[in-house]
């Protein structure tokens, strides 16, 4: 039994102790049995329900015909009782190196964690290098994705959308961050305009230099961007979350200090950046994890990443990163 706690920010009651399976774990076990979370719809009714209930929601996108097997999301609501504006909202953002073999579903072990201790989780499927995606593509699908939160909270004002969290890995942190800070972009740009924008993140081993990374070997950024730094620089100045700083929007980077996947350097490149402008972020290393161990439940440093994630959300916009 997880031992309740009480949280402060606006009221809202959570619980500590998060425990889920390993999303390695997860993973293995999708891709084993090619099941997707089961889908409870729901009416939206302002309600106690007596168990999460997951609601699929099929966003439309500005960039091309939506594909229904991909542009949607899933909203997770906690049980218990729901007034208007009382249960908070956490976006989910999966990684896997903005390529297809990788979904959203290796999330939903988390997202039931986060909901049965209060939440509610908004996770987001997109469209990836193989299926679809690529430049510009999958960017314009997450903020899309985004953007329809607006539209979510019509159906359930249960949630509150004022103050939110978004949580990525890996490549799904890249465009977390850069999701919480789009605001910036100008109007003509991929992703501009946005009609929801989380006002924290956290950043879990997310190639957030993506310029030094790219030119550091890695070729995953390269094929998502369609293109090196020097061949389409104009497209990493869009998305990389280093040359879309918000000193206001507060950003926690933790990343493993074994990670060869992709290098802590990213993380701490983007934190120093983010200081230089007065801005606020915290870099949190985790000694001897690497790229998967960092979000495996059997890790030393598992309980860091969760109570981050949980503090994250519910402190004060000024205090996130302390």
């Amino acid at each position: 039994m997880p031992q309740q706690k009480v949280l402060t920010r606006s009221g809202r009651g959570l619980f500590a102790g998060l425990g889920m399976s390993t999303l390695a774990l997860a993973l293995t076990a999708c891709l084993a049995t090619g099941e997707a979370p089961s889908v409870e719809h729901s009416s939206g009714d302002l309600a106690r329900m007596d168990e999460v209930t997951v609601q699929r929601f099929e966003y439309p996108t500005r960039e091309g015909t939506p594909d229904p097997e991909q542009n949607w999301a899933d909203l997770y609501l906690p049980g218990g009782a729901q007034a208007e504006d009382s249960v908070p909202l956490a976006v989910l953002i999966h990684g896997g190196s903005w390529q297809s073999e990788l979904g959203a579903d290796i999330f939903d072990p988390l997202a039931r964690e986060l909901a049965s201790r209060g939440m509610a989780v908004y996770n987001i499927e997109y469209r990836r290098v193989g299926s679809g995606g690529g430049w510009p593509t999958t960017f314009s699908d997450v903020a899309d994705a985004l953007d329809h939160v607006i539209e979510v909270d019509r159906q359930f004002p249960q949630i509150t959308t004022d103050d939110e969290v978004v949580v990525g890995h890996s490549a799904g942190a890249q465009l977390a961050v850069w999701g919480g800070t789009r605001h910036r972009l100008d109007d003509d740009e991929v992703g501009s305009r946005p009609a929801f924008r989380p006002t924290r993140v956290v950043s879990i081993a997310g190639p957030l230099d993506m310029v030094y990374a790219a030119t550091h070997g890695d070729d995953r950024i390269v094929t998502a961007i369609g293109g090196t730094p020097r061949e389409v620089p104009d497209r990493y100045a869009l998305v990389d979350p280093i040359q879309n700083i918000d000193p206001g929007t507060p950003v926690i980077a933790l990343h493993g200090t074994d990670d060869t996947t992709v290098s802590p350097e990213n993380s701490s490149r983007y934190v120093h950046a983010v200081e230089q402008q007065t801005g606020s972020a915290r870099l949190i290393l985790l000694e001897g994890e690497n790229h998967v161990s960092v979000v495996s439940d059997d890790s030393p440093a598992y309980p860091t990443v969760l109570d981050t994630i949980v503090r994250a959300a519910d402190a004060d916009l000024s205090r996130v990163t302390d």
